[in-house]
């Protein structure tokens, strides 16, 4: 059974885990192992990462996935999808260049008729002088000012209307853009699928569960505290901004939000071991094969045929010529101190080297001494002279060639056709990469990364510092591929509140309410904006700090009009002394404090307390 006609099961998104950037999504998929072990899982965005698709089977079934990866799928629609955005834009635009060309045309009428100027006639050296026309010049004027008058007043109807359609198409491209990336635009839809290889009992009734990663998700932390009005206890909920373009809605699934970076490797080194001594433990194998043998005789007969129709042959050539043995390419330059790869691939790294070398150079064994050579014949090529000058090339590697990853993943390998050169026809190399299509994808799908923060956000890779969190939300969400930002509820975090009250009179009769806040959980809160609200009231929104386990902070939270303060000083000028040549400034400071609240506050004062500059006597 090959890909194209194994049987297609649908999946649904089912939790996402929303990084620092990006995204780790989880679809489920539900249906009985067909003959041969091979399925295609359809729904997943073209903007997924290739190389982080996981799939596995949910239970003990006995069933097992065996081989997974991305295959690009495009889906015929049986209705039309819904358009009225792009085509309202299309119509406002319409409207817009409609309007800007009668706008125009008026700006030239006014220039037209702007520039009716008198021109008399040219005069003649024997013509005497001639009265000028004055009625005439004047006729002339009024009928510029009285045209210019009508077509100036129309102008400003035409640049208002011109407004109006630029204003209402900025609002309409606007909605075009923040509009979500899952629906269908397009009579065929574009997405990707994941086939997978299943080994089992045939006909069994499977759950699979296939995870991938998906670039364009960004989320940032906020809070929203409620607290009674005098009252010292309250809640505190963790909420979070999530934007993501991944090219997929996500509705109704489970949100989780990650500190971490996923970008960030976090696989375990692999260390071999060395051992001395002559037994040694064979190399495990890997997977490469020799090339059969006589592969360059498969084209023989179509060297033999000729170029193609439409194609220019190669210098040399002889069309129609007998097969025969095909002479080697020419030495190709390589980059100076490149060398070449074991395995069909591009040249390796580049090595520090005095002098380029080239590939017949590399290939060619130590030659002997040349013959001199005869007069009029053609200098020798560049690995004689190098022979001659007793330039000895590296001995070839031994052993079989070590591929990498790329070489050994044979399903996307592809085949060389007959026209490359090289030596490259009839052999796999790995692919050229992602398609364009996909490109597209995913480099509009990063671009929430660069979103304008809410006020008082922080990334929470800049606030988390050195620890990683993951922060479960208590429900479903939903969040479409939109671009913008969408608030989801976490859950409610149990903190310690504790409201001081706080004035300095001498500076400002005003008393201020201080809410101190302490981290009560064995997990940090993230710095961000948040909400204050007294009892149904909203009060501000201030920024809350990151929050180690046990922390404590003070949020501001303004002037409580509720509680009252005055200040009076008296001072009290006398002499003392015994010869009454000492002053004695007596100063009585008086703090009344009035408090509107239900309940009793306890207030701290901060006064000015006067002190003697004399040393104390001792």
């Amino acid at each position: 059974m090959t890909a194209g006609t194994a049987p297609r099961w649908a999946s649904t998104l089912d939790s996402v885990v929303v990084y620092a950037q990006g995204a780790l999504c989880r679809r489920l998929a539900r249906g009985a192992v067909p003959a041969g072990g091979r399925v295609r899982v359809a729904g997943l965005p073209r903007s997924l990462d290739p190389g982080s698709l996981r799939a596995g089977v949910v239970g003990t079934s006995g069933v097992r996935v065996t081989e997974a990866r991305v295959e690009p799928e495009a889906e015929l629609l049986d209705t039309e999808p819904p358009d009225d955005a792009r085509r309202e834009v299309e119509r406002l635009r319409d409207d817009c260049a409609a309007a800007r060309g009668r706008r125009d045309r008026r700006l030239g009428l006014i220039e037209e008729v702007g520039a009716l100027r008198p021109v008399p006639p040219p005069r003649r050296r024997d013509d005497p002088h001639r009265r000028t026309p004055v009625d005439a010049w004047l006729e002339l004027s009024e009928f510029v000012d009285e045209r210019l008058t009508g077509l100036h007043s129309g102008l400003h109807g035409l640049e208002e209307e011109l407004r109006r359609a630029e204003h209402e198409l900025t609002v309409a491209e606007d909605r075009l853009s923040r509009a979500s990336t899952g629906a269908p635009s397009a009579p065929v839809t574009d997405s990707m699928c994941a086939v997978l290889t299943l080994d089992g009992a045939d006909g069994a009734e499977v759950e699979l569960e296939v995870e991938y990663g998906v670039p364009g998700a960004v989320w940032v932390p906020a809070y929203r505290l409620t607290r009674r009005e005098g009252g010292s206890d309250g809640s505190l909920v963790l909420r979070a901004s999530v934007a993501q373009r991944t090219g997929e809605d996500w509705t109704g699934v489970r949100i989780a939000l990650a500190t971490a970076d996923l970008r960030r490797r976090t696989d375990l080194p692999r260390l071999r071991s060395v051992r001395i001594g002559r037994s040694q433990s064979a190399p495990a194998p890997s997977g490469w094969r020799e090339h059969p043998t006589g592969l360059a005789d498969l084209f023989a007969g179509y060297d033999a045929a000729g170029p193609r129709p439409g194609t220019r042959p190669a210098p040399g050539a002889t069309v129609g010529a007998a097969p025969g043995p095909v002479p080697p390419p020419p030495p190709v330059p390589l980059p100076e101190g490149a060398s070449l790869p074991a395995f069909g691939g591009p040249p390796a790294p580049a090595r520090p080297s005095g002098r380029p070398r080239t590939a017949a150079r590399l290939a060619a064994p130590a030659a002997a001494p040349a013959a001199p050579a005869a007069p009029g014949a053609a200098p020798p090529p560049p690995a004689a002279s190098a022979a001659v000058a007793g330039y000895a090339p590296p001995a070839p590697v031994t052993g079989p060639p070590r591929p990498d990853g790329a070489a050994l993943d044979y399903s996307a390998l592809v085949l060389c056709g007959p026209d490359e050169q090289g030596g490259r026809r009839g052999r796999l190399f790995p692919g050229s990469g992602a398609d364009p299509v996909t490109a597209e994808h995913r480099r509009r799908a990063e671009t929430v990364g660069v979103l304008p923060l809410p006020g008082h956000a922080v990334r929470p890779r800049e606030s988390a510092g050195s620890f990683d969190h993951r922060f479960d939300a208590a429900a479903r969400a939903d969040i479409p591929s939109d671009g913008t930002w969408h608030t989801v509820t976490v859950g409610e975090i149990p903190v310690g509140l504790r409201t001081e009250y706080l004035c300095v009179p001498s500076v400002e009769q005003t008393v201020y309410t201080t809410l101190v806040l302490s981290n009560a959980t064995d997990r940090a809160l993230l710095a961000g904006p948040v909400e204050v609200t007294v009892g149904e009231d909203f009060l501000l929104t201030a920024a809350l700090p990151t929050l180690a386990p046990g922390g404590v902070c003070r949020v501001g939270l303004g002037p409580a009009e509720a509680i009252g303060v005055t200040r009076r000083v008296h001072l009290h000028e006398s002499t003392a002394g015994l010869r009454n040549n000492v002053t004695v400034l007596e100063h009585r400071v008086h703090v009344e404090l009035a408090n509107r609240l239900a309940v009793p506050v306890s207030v701290e004062v901060r006064e000015r307390v006067p002190v003697t500059s004399d040393a104390p006597y001792r």
